[in-house]
């Protein structure tokens, strides 16, 4: 993408991130509301939304693997700007809502499917209705929930889903591709009880330098300062079945391309280390042969978390996403 002149940025910026996310950012959130449901299953899910009564749009924020509505706040503000409804939520096993592991920094799930229910019952609660645009915006495993969800629920109410890393496959050796869910499978067969997929332990917070996310020094200490604020927000490595259940869940995003009837922008983080950028390919290139609104920008030099990321790459990504939201669907053919 071409880079933005000054007038077009409308987003928070670096310069002004410690001021912006104490003051007016710390402003709106504290004028959230907010909430717990409970899944069929008793597991308490936490949910939380930002209105005024005179936007007519909707936002839902699908947040990724060990992430948390409270993470999001600057992401929130920004699109609120913007005339957005904010809503959001913190998937079973992590943030705010119930961990389900005997050790609560493990990420794990019974069925990657329990995310997708979860989903509909928190959007049943939400009513969007009313709202002349109901967008989706989702990151790295809440890009393949939000992709599974739409795939399977053909009756959804939303117009268009942005998706910032998806994760449609996982980052590893090539030569390991080929048996990595047949591995997690068999590892889940002999550990019943969750156990950490080899190589995971708990929460680690990498030092900056090392960290395989963000480029942006002043957001990456934020939000590893918030999460030792707030403790229960901590998590590390997941089980082997979430990395069973999450691989296949990849594997059925790919599959069923055809089931996405809506524009999709998909944002790749061109230095993506945690997901697989092949697999993002393989994806958008099979979904176009069936939607002519579907599109991938490459942001390159970014890291997995292109909305967490230093300006140079985050307002390219902000500035697509703002612009494919924005644009009528004629325009994105």
């Amino acid at each position: 993408m071409s880079k933005l002149n000054a007038t077009e940025v409308t987003f928070t910026q670096e310069s002004h991130f410690e001021h912006a996310i104490h003051s007016h950012i710390a402003q709106l959130w504290e004028s959230r509301q907010e909430g717990t449901l409970k899944a069929k299953d008793g597991t308490k899910l936490f949910w939380c939304k930002l209105t005024r009564p005179e936007h007519k749009k909707a936002l839902v924020v699908v947040n990724g693997r060990i992430e948390s509505a409270w993470k999001y706040q600057e992401l929130f503000y920004d699109f609120f700007q913007q005339g957005y409804d904010i809503y959001s939520f913190d998937h079973r096993g992590q943030g705010l809502s119930t961990h389900l592991a005997p050790d609560p920094e493990m990420g794990h799930v019974d069925e990657f499917d329990d995310y997708l229910d979860d989903m509909q019952m928190i959007l049943d609660t939400f009513e969007l209705e009313h709202y002349q645009q109901r967008h989706l915006l989702a990151h790295s495993m809440g890009g393949n929930i939000a992709t599974r969800f739409i795939q399977t629920h053909p009756n959804h109410s939303f117009d268009k889903i942005a998706l910032s890393a998806p994760m449609y496959g996982v980052s590893v050796p090539w030569y390991l591709k080929p048996i990595a869910t047949l591995v997690a499978q068999i590892m889940t067969a002999i550990y019943p009880k969750p156990t950490y997929a080899p190589g995971y332990q708990g929460y680690v917070a990498k030092p900056f330098d090392i960290n395989p996310l963000s480029q942006s020094e002043v957001r990456y200490h934020w939000f590893r300062d918030l999460y030792e604020r707030m403790p229960e927000l901590k998590l590390g490595g997941p089980s082997t079945r979430w990395v069973w259940q999450g691989l296949m869940a990849a594997q059925q995003c790919i599959q069923q391309t055809r089931q996405v009837k809506i524009p999709l922008l998909l944002v790749q983080a061109g230095a993506d280390q945690i997901v697989s950028n092949q697999d993002q390919r393989k994806f958008i290139n099979k979904l176009s042969r069936t939607n002519n609104y579907a599109r991938m920008i490459t942001v390159e030099g970014a890291k997995h978390e292109v909305l967490f990321e230093k300006d140079i790459y985050r307002n390219q990504a902000m500035s697509a996403i703002q612009h494919f939201f924005g644009t009528d669907n004629s325009s994105l053919k």
